[in-house]
């Protein structure tokens, strides 16, 4: 089940947050950059942030199974383009369909929007991730194709595979 992110959900977003961070920052860099103490308070800070957001600044979703939070996604929506800020799968329910689910859940909320693109940044060594954007029609971006350590990629909502 996709539904709207709570307040109550901030400490179930920010574990799984961590937890799936882990799994493509783990040996690039530092586990404090990303599994630490202080970081998960910046975490759980920015997605209350996140969450706060009205439905003209952006929006947030979590999918649900059983009652448990099994994969969150955040956007903003700036001068008539939409930005992916945050998808993350819980790495015990990757392959389920929960990324394709939160996914088409952003498209739909930014076709109601009127946004006709999007734009994300994803880290560079999260090949999983470059693949799954990929096969949902994100375009690396030809005139700033890196942003630090982050590609960046843009989708055409004309361009959107059927079926999200």
């Amino acid at each position: 089940m996709i539904r709207t992110a709570r307040l109550d959900d901030l400490d179930a977003i920010a574990a799984l947050h961590t937890r799936a961070r882990a799994t493509y920052y783990q040996g690039h860099i530092p586990e404090e950059e990303y599994g630490g103490a202080a970081e998960l308070a910046r975490t759980r800070e920015g997605w209350a942030r996140a969450v706060a957001r009205t439905g003209s600044e952006g929006g947030m979703f979590c999918a649900e199974q059983d009652g448990v939070l099994t994969g969150v996604a955040a956007y903003r929506i700036q001068e008539g383009e939409s930005v992916l800020t945050q998808l993350h799968v819980d790495p015990v329910h990757w392959r389920r369909g929960t990324g394709a689910a939160l996914h088409a859940a952003c498209l739909d909320a930014w076709r109601r929007a009127g946004t006709r693109k999007a734009r994300l940044e994803v880290y560079e060594r999260n090949l999983r991730a470059q693949s799954f954007y990929a096969a949902h029609g994100w375009r690396p971006d030809p005139a700033l194709p890196r942003s630090g350590t982050h590609v960046t990629l843009w989708l055409s909502m004309e361009a959107a595979p059927s079926g999200e």
